[in-house]
């Protein structure tokens, strides 16, 4: 019961994650509660996709910290042609695989198992065909315990991205948004999270 409580109090959820909007919406996705996967609120996602607008058809997704994948699932079930979904927990980068055939869209899905946060140091090659939509969605404790790594990552992202990419930073509402890369970040609080969007 403890455990359960705490899932709930830290802003993870407890059953599995659905898609809410697009072609896939209503369809749920491989998730183990006890697992160390914090998946983004439907929620605050339906938030979130709808403050993005339909702009997100044709963008490539990737999604550093891709967990059940509900995010890049999300936005190829909107139009995103492909989702590179990043993991670095081995098992949930099967799971990943999993949810990616049971979808029908496994030919769209591009599952990088490894530690994301190595990428600052050499950028591994990602499509370049069309703008970027990228979801930058950690452990929150990441944003206090290795948050030079994680601003590193983030530089070097927008660095990268061809023109017209968007990104997308959750976080909690302890995080103060100051060190993010580059200009034009605004913030939106969703509780328990704060999304911080360049678009």
């Amino acid at each position: 019961m403890a455990r359960h409580r705490k899932v709930l109090e830290s802003g993870e959820a407890a059953s599995a994650p659905r898609i809410v909007g697009g072609t896939l919406r209503g369809r749920t996705l491989e998730f183990a509660p006890a697992a160390r996967t914090r998946p983004m609120k439907d929620r605050v996602r339906e938030t979130l996709f709808d403050l993005l607008g339909p702009w997100e058809k044709g963008e490539v997704a990737i999604d550093l910290f891709a967990g059940t994948g509900a995010l890049g699932f999300e936005a190829v079930s909107r139009g995103a042609t492909e989702a590179v979904l990043c993991e670095r927990h081995f098992p949930t980068a099967d799971a990943l695989r999993h949810s990616a055939r049971q979808l029908g869209i496994e030919r769209q899905t591009d599952v990088r198992p490894g530690d994301v946060l190595l990428w600052a140091k050499k950028m591994p090659p990602l499509p370049l065909v069309a703008p970027w939509l990228v979801f930058v969605s950690p452990p929150w404790s990441f944003f206090s315990e290795r948050s030079a790594e994680l601003m590193a990552l983030i530089e070097a992202m927008r660095a990268a991205a061809p023109s017209g990419s968007r990104f997308v930073v959750e976080s909690d509402d302890s995080f103060d948004p100051a060190p993010l890369p580059g200009t034009g970040w605004e913030a939106r609080p969703i509780p328990p999270a704060v999304l911080h969007v360049v678009f």
